[in-house]
């Protein structure tokens, strides 16, 4: 198991929440494939591990990991969320063909923020960016 998922567990277990098998599965399939999947694709990946496992469990967990500040939901309006363990400040590049999400960080974007703020008056409490192409993979198709 890798350190972050402990680290993850650890700071569940600290609040006071039980992990379950379930849970723990759940938590290491996102920290592990940081492919940005969708609360279906987890349930597939984990059936057949735990055969008892609902639909309704993923996303139950899912949403106990997103209040906790552990991940995050991305929505693209195509009516399937995706799901991200990586909550440090990125940004994603999304296949118009394939739907593959690939993640990128570039610091100057958070002077974006500050000048909001100087336009706006408003307080910015973070932004989010995603730009759109094709993936290598498609391009050779």
């Amino acid at each position: 198991m890798t350190t972050r998922v402990q680290h993850a567990l650890d700071q569940l277990k600290q609040s006071g929440v039980r992990i379950t098998p379930q849970r723990h599965a759940i938590l290491t399939f996102l920290m592990e494939s940081m492919g940005h999947p969708t609360a279906d694709e987890i349930y597939r990946a984990l059936a057949p591990r735990f055969p008892n496992m609902s639909v309704a469990t993923v996303y139950n967990n899912l949403k106990m990991f997103i209040e906790a500040g552990m991940v995050r939901e991305l929505t693209y309006g195509d009516n399937s969320s995706r799901f991200d363990a990586d909550v440090s400040n990125h940004y994603h590049v999304i296949c118009e063909k394939c739907g593959k999400i690939k993640d990128f960080t570039y610091s100057s974007l958070e002077d974006v923020e500050q000048k909001a703020e100087e336009m706006t008056g408003f307080q910015v409490h973070g932004h989010r960016m995603e730009l759109y192409g094709v993936c290598g993979d498609c391009r050779e198709q």
